[in-house]
């Protein structure tokens, strides 16, 4: 017969049961004492002394105070988040077996490990900072209040927020990138034997963002290359309400090929300490990727709106919160005779009184009130910096050397095609930043599909040109690794289409962490993308994907899309200057049907051939490029704004105009599709009696939404104006494709219908 349960454990406030719980337990605790001398193991046998055992025992209070704390002043509207770390306190074992200098990229119940770590250095109060950081106080260390994360600049806690398992490809990526630096030479901001640590849940060791990373460690491994990452895998067995199958993450991993499995007992510190350090020691000295599966348990729900007591019986959650490890901290501590039963009481209300008054303190601080201050971190722009940057030419020697002789400088030969052009302005950019490398599929010895990448890898070994597996979310996850440890990485995506396979590697990570972290950290790249449709030959729609909107609705995201090859070097400078001066997450989109275009109106014409432009010569973000009537008329008869591939189509349909009705047309390719330079096209509104949009994406959300907005927002939407853009559908083969996007025939339609 079971044992009845109490009626004051059947409330529905969890959170004070489990309080409430822990003092009984001690208030009552009636155990045998063996004395612990000082230093000596706590208990027989364990590899954690009394010293290290009481610091690990004060930074779990911490954190299940900070909990508690929240759960009482979330009601006030003085705190704002109230997921916690309750049962999770052991993961406080890792912080201490690891270094403040091993990059962190935590899961969002940390408060212990956080509490440990902040021991690292002197002078840091764990329990100022993240009550600043529940208040969303403007004085927060980690966001300056932009949202609560676990973070922290000095202790390279990088800050993550709560996209699901999406940051294991960068902590794998960073693990990499430790190693990389060595290899090209490139210093790195931590010792050279770092590991990088990355702690999250069992339900998302289920998620496909995290298998794409757990898959990417064993095939680095498998190889023999290093990959320095721990992945420690908080198993309470359950995500929000859906159970983890018993015994399910060990079944799943401990056999892995190439993902070295470590269990431990996070419930017990005592026990579990040496199978950390174990984990941690075997992952520093043998570059291995590991996994380390640490046990624990869930208490007080989910969060604070999570009411278990609806959803679960009450024997079951009697049953778990009996497993709540600061009972069995608290056990330990008293037989080993560390604390009295009053003097163990005593310091947890001591915790309780200073997380609380921090709470107040913070609640008591400025917060983030203005529009401006709050975007501040974002998107960082410091145009004089960037210009000077993409102008700097003390690179001639490495220019030298890589283009084979003086007589060989792009600048010095033929024009050529867009493909060329970019090609050799790759080449350039490389020998000028020797931190930056450039990978993704085929990139290398093929020198990608469409050749664009081509001698790369000669000129600058596998050290620096590299393939990688076939999984975009873990290419941008390798970028952002790279990136993190100081190097300017040149990500490709294959074409467009594969990029919303790992769009939230954009979305949710890279373009985030300068504004969660308070510009405290950046993840610069510039990501080249094998784009847009017209394709000929080659088709379909994951060959000619002409949608960028994913892309255009990304936070502080720098997106260009030149369509000449002079624009492109030029392009490809400023992008290259703005993710190495200001940080910027930068997407270069390539025109894939533009790539060997020669001509622009007769075949054989060369018209569209430049040349490659002069290190020295720079554009600004924002920049477009305005084709003047060719009569030379001031060209306000009609005003065209458009960017890709429609710019020569555009330029043959200004011909086609002035012929047919004597028009002076300009032509603007507006070049930079986000931001949009709203001034710029205002501008070029002043005076224009037509205006028509090209836009050859989709119909909707499209960037012709956004120049027309641009328009009437500036006050020219009484102009006569005309929209020509692709239909709302995906790209089919063949000649069928020309049915769904914008042609010469279209653009000048729409014209003349203005007539």
């Amino acid at each position: 017969m079971s044992t009845p349960i109490p009626a004051r454990m059947r409330g529905l406030n969890r959170a004070e049961i489990c309080d409430q719980n822990f003092i009984e337990f001690v208030r009552d605790w009636r155990g045998e004492v063996h004395a612990a001398g000082p230093d000596q193991p706590i208990v027989p046998g364990s590899a954690l002394s009394t010293t290290d055992f009481d610091e690990l025992l004060k930074s779990q209070f911490i954190s299940r105070h900070l909990d508690l704390m929240a759960r009482v002043l979330r009601v006030q509207n003085k705190v704002f988040y109230t997921i916690g770390s309750s049962g999770h306190e052991g993961n406080a074992m890792v912080a201490r077996a690891t270094r403040h200098t091993d990059p962190a990229f935590l899961h969002y119940r940390s408060g212990g490990f956080m509490a440990e770590r902040f021991r690292k250095l002197p002078d840091m109060d764990p329990v100022m900072d993240s009550a600043l950081s529940f208040a969303a106080s403007k004085d927060d260390p980690a966001s300056g209040g932009r949202h609560k994360v676990w973070g922290s600049k000095p202790l390279w806690v990088l800050p993550q927020t709560s996209t699901i398992a999406s940051h294991l490809p960068k902590a794998l990526g960073t693990a990499v990138a430790i190693e990389q630096a060595k290899r090209i030479g490139h210093v790195l901001p931590i010792p050279a034997d770092s590991i990088a640590i990355c702690s999250f849940g069992d339900a998302s060791s289920n998620h496909a963002t995290a298998q794409t990373a757990f898959n990417t460690a064993a095939w680095t491994a498998y190889q023999q290359l290093p990959a320095p990452v721990l992945f420690v895998c908080e198993d309470n067995g359950i995500g929000i309400s859906v159970k983890t199958p018993r015994d399910w993450v060990r079944a799943n991993f401990e056999g892995r090929r190439d993902l070295d499995y470590f269990a431990a007992d996070g419930l017990d510190l005592a026990t579990g300490y040496a199978d950390v350090q174990r984990a941690v020691e075997h992952c520093r000295s043998t570059r291995r990727p590991t996994f380390l599966h640490l046990r624990t348990t869930r208490i007080m729900g989910h969060a604070g709106t999570d009411f278990e007591i609806e959803w679960r019986s009450i024997e079951e959650l009697v049953a778990v919160e009996a497993t709540d490890p600061l009972l069995k901290t608290a056990d330990i501590a008293l037989r080993a005779g560390l604390y009295t039963p009053g003097s163990l009481l005593a310091l947890y209300e001591d915790t309780r009184r200073r997380c609380f008054a921090a709470a107040e303190d913070a609640d008591r601080r400025p917060r983030l009130t203005d529009l401006a201050e709050v975007m501040a971190p974002l998107a960082p722009y410091s145009p004089a910096e960037v210009q000077a940057e993409a102008a700097r030419t003390d690179y001639a020697e490495a220019r030298l050397k890589v283009f084979g002789g003086a007589d060989k400088l792009p600048e010095l030969q033929a024009p050529r095609h867009l493909a060329i052009q970019i090609n050799q302005a790759l080449h350039d950019l490389m020998a000028k930043y020797p931190e930056s490398l450039l990978f993704g599929e085929d990139v290398a010895q093929k020198g990608g599909v469409y050749t664009v990448t081509k001698g790369l890898f000669k000129a600058f070994s596998g050290k620096r040109v590299f393939n990688t597996l076939l999984d975009e979310t873990m290419i941008l996850g390798l970028a952002q690794g790279f990136a993190n440890m100081g190097m300017l990485p040149l990500p490709e995506i294959q074409y467009l289409a594969y990029f919303h396979n790992a769009c939230d590697q954009i979305r949710g990570e890279a373009a985030s962490l300068q504004f969660f972290s308070n510009d405290q950290y950046r993840n610069p790249m510039v990501m080249r993308i094998a784009s847009l449709g017209y394709q000929r030959g080659f088709g379909g729609h994951f060959h000619n994907d002409n949608s960028i909107t994913a892309l255009r609705d990304i936070p502080g995201l720098v997106v260009a899309c030149p369509s000449r090859g002079d624009d492109a070097a030029l392009m490809l400078r400023t992008l290259m200057a703005l993710a190495k001066v200001d940080g910027r997450v930068c997407a270069f989109l390539e025109p894939i049907a533009l790539y060997m275009n020669k001509d622009l109106y007769a075949p054989g014409d060369g018209g569209w051939l430049t040349s490659y432009p002069a290190p020295g010569q720079t554009i600004a973000l924002g920049e477009g490029r305005v084709y003047a009537p060719e009569d030379g008329g001031a060209g306000d008869d009609l005003v065209v704004f458009t960017f890709g591939n429609a710019v020569p189509m555009c330029l043959r349909a200004q011909r086609a105009w002035a012929a047919s009705h004597g028009w002076s047309t300009r032509v603007i390719d507006l070049r930079w599709l986000q931001p949009l330079n709203e001034a710029f096209i205002a501008e070029q509104c002043r005076g224009a009696k037509r205006i028509l949009v090209v836009d050859e994406g989709r119909r909707s959300a499209g960037v012709g939404e956004g120049i027309i907005t641009a328009i009437v927002e500036a006050g020219f939407g009484a102009t006569p104006l005309k929209r020509v853009v692709g239909a709302d559908t995906f790209t089919p083969l063949a000649g069928a494709a020309l049915l769904v996007l914008p042609g010469d025939a279209e653009i000048i339609a729409a014209g003349n219908s203005l007539a």
